[in-house]
């Protein structure tokens, strides 16, 4: 959309109107900070009580419709529409509008106004390492990722901020919107989500290459092919055990694999349908993953769009089980067992020590999940969005999306404060991480 936009910039009218399935994607607040985090310039609609969605018998997410210059409704679609298609549809209606005098090539006023500069941009993820003393920050907006130690200050700082799909040095390379990392030793892997592409990081001779993705946008939902020829789907997130990086493939749905060593790629888990469905890794369904973590047994993964945390055995002949979440439309806000428990579209994700942690994003909480029975319990938070230190039953976090351990602390990138922020794991106190040298 943004790539028609530019293109037509005086031609075409973008408006968005956001018809929210989840609560809070319901607030204006929580949908202005999405609307800066996604960097959109044309003005959205707060759809909060379906009326336009009504109003233009949507039925799907994303709807299209297609209004012409004299406000008659002329065309519409459901589903994604790839470039090529929605550029080849808007060249025609365009000549044909112009041919009839209708259109108006003045540009249109805008109300755009940038986010303030903040020293971090909705950090997405953050990956702590105890033996080396590092905190890695996926800066999501700021296109880099920052390396810091334990205590805050920069050891260096990986892109060079400008979007883009560029390999090399540290200071040159670019990204495009990161999001999970994974560490091996002296080597740092970045889900480049925005870039539908693996990155590889030697820390040590300070060198940048991709791995996997071509840049574009891809489909596939069966096969291996070589890394660097197979074009990903917003992979989102990153575990690494054994040689074998897994990925959580937002895009469509899917846990995928490369083996490090080969640079093979692949579908994992999933068939690549929305939904949640159990069974045998090939044919069970998920919906939107955008966290992973192991505990060198199974993979567990926050699956976002049905509010569920579920988990997918590292043996190839093994299953996907659901631990909590029952459906695409079932969320809230509920601690407790089995078929009680109520979560809202969490994305981060972390095992450690035995026990599982996640970032339960839109109830804007830390919360433990324990397999065995099948619970889930708040651990950090009030439910109510803001930036507050303390006591873990009084600290608040506005939409936090990654959580990892290291030495005795919880490092969480508390997304829409632009912010990281530590909790004792002990005590359950949470402070702000301050970062110095940035």
């Amino acid at each position: 959309m943004r790539k028609l936009e530019n293109k037509y910039a005086n031609e075409l009218a973008v408006i968005g109107v956001h018809t929210a399935k989840f609560p809070n994607e319901k607030d204006t607040g929580n949908l202005a900070s999405a609307v800066r985090r996604y960097e959109l310039e044309h003005p959205v609609i707060n759809d909060s009580e379906f009326q336009v969605w009504q109003q233009y018998s949507c039925r799907a997410w994303p709807t299209l419709m297609f209004i012409d210059p004299q406000g008659n409704v002329i065309g519409k679609h459901e589903g994604e529409m790839s470039y090529d298609a929605f550029d080849g549809l808007l060249g025609k209606m365009l000549a044909e509008f112009d041919a009839q005098g209708l259109l108006n090539h003045e540009p249109l006023p805008s109300k755009f106004r940038s986010a303030p500069e903040t020293l971090l941009s909705f950090p997405g993820k953050v990956l702590a390492d105890g033996p080396s003393g590092r905190l890695f920050i996926a800066d999501t907006n700021h296109n880099r990722v920052v390396v810091t130690s334990l205590d805050g200050a920069v050891r260096d700082v990986i892109g060079s901020g400008q979007e883009g799909l560029t390999d090399g040095d540290l200071a040159g390379c670019a990204f495009n919107h990161p999001q999970g990392m994974a560490l091996d030793g002296e080597t740092l892997y970045v889900a480049d989500t925005e870039n539908h592409a693996i990155r590889k990081i030697d820390l040590g001779t300070g060198k940048l290459a991709t791995i996997a993705g071509t840049g574009e946008q891809g489909h596939t939902r069966e096969g291996t092919r070589p890394g660097r020829t197979m074009e990903l789907s917003s992979p989102f997130d990153l575990v690494h055990h054994n040689g074998i990086l897994y990925i959580a493939m937002a895009g469509i749905h899917q846990l995928w694999s490369m083996d490090l060593d080969s640079g093979m790629a692949g579908p994992f888990a999933g068939n690549g349908k929305e939904a949640i469905t159990d069974g045998p890794l090939a044919n069970a369904e998920l919906a939107q993953p955008c966290g992973i973590a192991t505990d060198g047994v199974k993979l567990y993964f926050a699956d976002s769009e049905t509010s569920s945390v579920r988990s997918a055995d590292i043996n190839p002949a093994g299953k996907v089980q659901t631990i909590v979440g029952l459906d695409l439309f079932v969320f809230g806000d509920v601690d407790g067992s089995d078929h009680r428990v109520r979560l809202q579209h969490p994305i981060g994700i972390a095992h450690h020590d035995g026990v599982i942690y996640i970032a339960d994003t839109y109830n804007h909480k830390i919360k433990r999940v324990l397999p065995a029975t099948r619970s889930a319990f708040t651990v950090l938070g009030t439910g109510a969005f803001g930036h507050t230190d303390g006591a873990a039953e009084v600290a608040q976090f506005s939409e936090p999306s990654g959580i990892s351990f290291a030495n005795g602390k919880m490092y969480i990138a508390d997304t829409n404060n632009h912010a990281i922020r530590v909790a004792d794991v002990d005590s359950g106190e949470v402070s702000t991480f301050e970062i110095t040298g940035l």
